[in-house]
């Protein structure tokens, strides 16, 4: 049985970011065996001419965070959307497996010891967090990192 990976990210709001920057995340994260949650594609059956479609997209956001195995966040940004880090919060409250992607170079921060928030990485191991936060698409297929390892069950 796949595991599943909830794709947070803020790249469905523009047509053009939807088309361009969506399909390499679920592509990386399909070609790794993962069944993938990338909202924007799940709340197309949601009537936005409805009154009270925000609540519906919302519950229907977080429950399928809570029916994951895991979140992949995409945390660019100065700081990182709002909404993907809701998700975030919502994953990690439910002791998820969480995985970050910023490939964003400025820094975010308010300790040297991680390029944004600390609470960011509450979901991180302590030691070796290196190996759930990817900086390149490239990297998220690296069967060294902790993604793969995970999904190949080498990683509890």
């Amino acid at each position: 049985m796949k595991k599943i990976i909830y794709l947070a990210s803020p790249y469905g709001f523009s047509a053009q970011q939807k088309e361009l920057l969506l399909p390499p995340f679920v592509e990386a994260l399909e070609s790794l065996g993962a069944e993938v949650w990338e909202p924007f594609a799940r709340n197309n059956q949601i009537d936005f001419s409805e009154s009270g479609w925000a609540y519906r997209v919302g519950q229907a956001d977080l429950k399928d965070v809570v029916e994951s195995d895991a979140i992949f966040a995409i945390v660019n940004g100065t700081p990182p959307d709002e909404g993907v880090m809701v998700e975030l919060g919502a994953a990690i409250a439910l002791n998820k497996k969480v995985f970050l992607f910023r490939d964003d170079f400025r820094r975010c921060t308010d300790c040297e010891d991680y390029p944004l928030n600390l609470m960011i990485f509450t979901g991180l191991p302590e030691n070796g967090w290196e190996e759930y936060y990817y900086t390149s698409l490239e990297e998220i297929t690296s069967p060294d990192k902790a993604m793969a390892r995970w999904l190949r069950e080498d990683l509890p």
